[in-house]
């Protein structure tokens, strides 16, 4: 397909439309469009728990390290690795913050490893839940990895084939410097639109164009 970047087939998924409210005001706000790109939907993976909670989390990590070692490709076990690693570095963040925590990104980084050897072992079509973590992992205020963040945001956006989805394609494609891909997922967001809404999504394709411009500067200043 045309944002599929790994070039594997995807499966062909019916396209289903977001409601008239979510993209005439709520979907610059839901993907963070216009403002810090932390802010939005993904936020609420964001906690800021501690104490005994990450003793337990990361005995549950050790144990599936364990268990990878036996099991190199065990798809399961690197799912809930990818999440797990997630889940600690979120736990060392306060709930307002806007970045992570220095001492989140080697979980962060975990995640990341563990995000790639799973595209690597996944047979068939990759789980676009699992890509929604992988796209905070790769985030401006994570570990501020553009071009990752957007191979993620292609899995998601190929799998809900929805305008919201493909808006945020153009957000990543934008800050990893892919003006076709920006332009492309553009057109494809403004194509999926419901009925009357084509002149909003086009307002909104231009402005993710042009706040993740900036929001890249700013991330990589945080992240050097």
């Amino acid at each position: 397909m045309l944002f599929d970047l790994r070039g594997r087939r995807r499966r062909a998924v019916q396209a289903t439309y977001l409601t008239l409210a979510v993209l005439m005001g709520g979907g610059l706000v839901l993907f963070g469009i216009g403002g810090n790109t932390s802010g939005g939907l993904f936020d609420a993976f964001k906690g800021g728990n501690s104490g005994g909670g990450n003793d337990a989390l990361q005995k549950r990590i050790d144990r599936e390290e364990k268990t990878l070692r036996r099991s190199p490709e065990n798809v399961a076990v690197l799912k809930n690795l990818v999440r797990d690693e997630y889940q600690l570095a979120t736990s060392k963040t306060a709930a307002n913050a806007t970045t992570f925590p220095k001492d989140a990104k080697g979980d962060l980084s975990q995640a990341g490893t563990y995000w790639k050897r799973y595209l690597d072992a996944e047979k068939g079509d990759p789980d676009p839940t699992l890509a929604t973590v992988a796209l905070q992992v790769y985030d401006v205020s994570a570990l501020n990895q553009p071009k990752d963040a957007q191979e993620a945001a292609a899995i998601i956006a190929e799998h809900d084939n929805s305008s919201a989805g493909y808006i945020r394609l153009v957000q990543y494609a934008a800050l990893a410097g892919d003006t076709r891909t920006a332009n492309l997922a553009g057109q494809k967001a403004v194509d999926l639109a419901p009925k009357g809404a084509e002149k909003n999504v086009k307002a909104q394709v231009k402005q993710a164009k042009q706040v993740q411009a900036g929001a890249g500067s700013q991330g990589a200043a945080a992240n050097p």
